[in-house]
């Protein structure tokens, strides 16, 4: 028989990729049996308080440990000098960010502390009661300095430099200009402007940041029990900054607890924890409070914009011009920056627009506030409210329907492969047929005229909607060319047992967002067996593939990519065992549910778990120098364009208490284009999730700060997140244009939801707003902030 080609995962019989599969790991979590970092208990195990600086800015002038080392329980006390001896100091710069400087940091603060919240002091003890008892005996003597805390005077020559040596509080600026803007705008016969404030929130994870650091001194070998994203990178961090050789680090998350990008980077508690378990040589704990998780982990989208936008009469979009402020606090955060968000912006402001004339201006500056970097989304949120703003806000002086003016702007869907005047390169996009998905979906010309009746009853509600292209699944493009070691590639191993069933390890972890239904899917898809038959293993660096792990929407489109080579190559390679014990050739075999069968006739001959049984106890039975290879390790990197841009339309329905203030949130709708789906139901649920969180950015999440640099509201009694009775129905569906660069075609899921929500909240709020001439351009849209807006207070 000729040899035929093997069948595209897409094309396999029986698969279960596009279906609603529930997630694998759900019955094992909902009994109890999740395996967080914050369960992590060793022997002789003991726990790390910290001392955290009361001030933004002040010089340490002394430190008095001796009371802290005589309390009870008490085993060891570290300060900045103590630690630095075992831990190099780290730099948050990419070398293609051209310009861009930060100080060195070392995990506790030196001579000087910088933010408030900052850790000064690490007590180990017994227990986490006694460290924290013990902290209260520590003598600090602080010097307390000048706080820059305002990024509009952050560059002012009067304004204190915090790090001499680096001569200003400039971190990075960047500048986008492309066709002739100036021209664009005097020629245009309307010019639209507005000033956006955006101030800083945080990730509220459920779990906290955590870490168990276990250092055996006996093998120089260093395991970590850390709650990462990202557990290959913070192998080589500890295992570059603390002296030791990489195959000796290992680090493990097995569940985690919510991350959305605040466990991706390097903080110095965790550097700590690590660096005391080599000082003690025995197991060393550290669990953040919430109160620590406000002041220390990082914070997000502090950023002022303005931003205009010229349009023709006709409501042709003709050019952007936009500057964008962020303060980020006193170091760039390290290995991925605190530049990566402005960046972002300054790319994406426009992006679903055919547009020729951009002007975009970024700086990024230091000032004594908590470290800012990615969180989910990272920048999209704030370049779709500000570019969606604008739409609006052109529409309505031009008496156009915001659908309208959408549709006669956005790049066509017979346009690409396009490049936009920022830069980004599109391979394919559907803008366009998501907005009509959308104007269906909700039904858009039924709700307008519900408005309208109400409005003659006094009762204001408005219609949002926000459009985003979001990057996702990137490749050594994003942090590789900078000198990140950073993975772009994911790897995956599997195994069949004697059992006939699947071991998969894979290095995309587990963040609560599906992948180890995502990957089960798709390798029981190609295998040919029940997901049942497939057991995962995420978050190990001493048992999966290296790779880059959970960020950026990455875990389907790359994840599921190196999936299935691994799952092909095992396929074959039990094919060959069976054709071998079959004396057929394997070319005429194929796996289906579990058996091995005819490939035309169907024909079952024998199980799979026949094959593992004679690979691994009767090789004596196959022919001479046959070596069985029932276990394989593939991997992918991505192809073809540096970024997989996925696109959509969010609208939101609310209704606005002119007396109070008060945003009612009364339905929200997603429409978004992935790629392809894998499994709609993790999807949609992604999607709702990321709505809640652009709902906190919209309406209720801020740092509040003092002119001192305190920050006024760190805990959850002061700080607002939107309570599952304040969420709307989120409905979502799905608009479907896989890349070509991947045999499955997955872009990423996991920010969309984020995106463009925030930007479709405000629009709403001021449509509702607009009969009384009232309008906001700062989030969170606060009760306070609207009744200014209406000249009420």
């Amino acid at each position: 028989m000729s040899e035929k080609p093997p069948l595209s995962v897409l094309d396999r019989p029986n698969s279960y990729i596009g279906r609603s599969v529930p997630r694998p790991n759900a019955r094992r979590l909902l009994a109890g049996r999740g395996q967080y970092p914050t369960d992590m208990v060793l022997p002789r195990m003991v726990h790390v308080a910290f001392a955290r600086s009361p001030f933004a800015h002040a010089r340490i002038r002394s430190i008095d440990t001796e009371a802290a080392r005589a309390a009870p329980g008490v085993v060891a006390v570290a300060t900045g000098a103590d630690i630095a001896r075992l831990c190099k100091p780290w730099v948050g710069t990419l070398d293609h960010f051209a310009g861009m400087k930060s100080p060195p940091q070392y995990p506790l603060a030196m001579e000087k502390a910088t933010w408030q919240g900052e850790p000064v002091v690490a007590v180990v003890a017994e227990s986490r009661a006694e460290a924290e008892d013990a902290l209260e005996l520590l003598d600090i003597d602080y010097e307390e300095l000048t706080p820059v805390t305002d990024p509009e005077t952050a560059l002012d020559p009067a304004t204190p430099v915090i790090h001499e040596d680096l001569g200003d509080n400039l971190c990075f600026s960047s500048r986008v200009d492309a066709g002739d803007v100036d021209a664009a705008f005097a020629d245009a016969d309307l010019v639209v402007e507005e000033e956006f404030h955006f101030p800083r929130h945080t990730g509220v994870t459920l779990e906290p940041r955590v870490i168990t650091a276990d250092y055996d001194p006996s093998e120089e070998r260093l395991t970590a029990y850390h709650g990462s994203q990202t557990p290959y990178q913070m192998q080589d961090v500890y295992a570059r900054h603390l002296g030791l050789a990489e195959e000796n680090v290992r680090v493990l998350c097995k569940d985690l607890g919510g991350a959305f990008g605040i466990k991706l980077h390097v903080h110095g508690e965790e550097m700590t924890t690590c660096a005391l378990s080599m000082m003690l040589g025995r197991p060393v704990k550290w669990v953040a409070d919430r109160l620590e998780s406000f002041v220390s982990d990082i914070h997000a989208r502090d950023h002022r914009v303005r931003a205009r936008m010229a349009v023709t009469a006709e409501g042709r979009i003709v050019g952007f011009d936009v500057d964008d402020l962020t303060g980020v606090g006193p170091y760039s955060v390290f290995p991925r920056t605190s530049a990566v968000e402005g960046n972002q912006v300054i790319k994406l402001v426009g992006a679903p627009y055919a547009i020729e004339h951009y002007r975009a201006a970024l700086k990024v500056v230091l000032q004594n506030k908590n470290v800012m970097s990615q969180y989910r989304a990272v920048g999209h949120p704030i370049a779709f409210a500000v570019t969606e703003s604008l739409v609006d806000k052109a529409a309505a002086e031009l008496d156009m329907d915001p659908v309208a003016i959408r549709r006669a702007n956005y790049v066509p869907d017979d346009a690409y492969p396009y490049k936009t005047a920022s830069g980004m390169a599109y391979e394919q996009l559907s803008l366009q047929q998501s907005l009509d998905r959308l104007v269906e979906f909700i039904d858009y010309e039924g709700l307008r005229r519900e408005q309208a009746q109400l409005r003659e009853k006094g009762v204001y509600r408005g219609i949002g909607l926000g459009t985003f292209v979001e990057i996702t699944a990137p490749g050594a493009a994003f942090y590789g060319v900078g000198g990140a070691r950073i993975s772009a590639q994911d790897g995956c191993s599997m195994k069949l047992e004697p059992s006939g069933r699947v071991q998969l390890a894979i290095s995309i972890n587990e963040l609560g967002q599906g992948t180890e239904t995502i990957v089960a899917q798709v390798a029981a898809t190609e295998l040919g067996v029940s997901m049942e038959d497939i057991r995962v293993t995420t978050g190990d660096t001493g048992s999966t593939p290296y790779g880059g792990a959970a960020w950026a929407s990455r875990a389907a489109a790359i994840g599921s990519e190196a999936t299935v080579r691994a799952a092909r190559a095992l396929r074959e390679n039990i094919l060959e065992v069976a054709g071998a014990v079959l004396q057929e050739a394997p070319a005429d075999l194929d796996i289906r549910d579990g058996q091995i069968v005819g490939r035309e006739s169907g024909e079952e001959r024998l199980s799979v778990a026949e094959v593992g049984r004679v690979g691994y106890f009767r090789p004596d039975t196959l022919p001479p120098d046959f070596h069985p290879q029932l276990s394989v390790v593939r991997h992918y990197a991505p192809q073809g364009l540096p970024f997989a841009f996925t696109n959509g339309i969010h609208a939101s329905y609310v209704e606005v208490d002119v007396e109070t203030g008060g945003v009612t949130l009364l339905k929200h709708w997603v429409v978004e284009d992935c790629g392809r789906v894998l499994n709609p139901k993790l999807v949609e649920e992604q999607a709702r999730g990321g709505v809640a969180q652009g709902i906190g950015m919209a309406l209720f999440e801020e740092c509040l700060y003092s002119e001192e640099g305190q920050l006024t509201n760190a805990s959850l009694a002061d700080y607002l997140v939107p309570l599952s009775s304040e969420l709307p129905d989120i409905h979502v569906t799905h608009v479907e244009t896989p890349t070509q660069y991947s045999e499955i075609g997955a872009k990423g899921a996991g920010e969309a939801g984020t995106a463009a929500s925030p930007g479709a909240i405000m629009n709403a709020v001021n449509d509702a707003l607009r009969p009384l001439g009232a309008r906001v351009s700062a989030m969170p849209m606060t009760p306070e902030r609207i009744l200014t807006a209406l000249g009420r207070i």
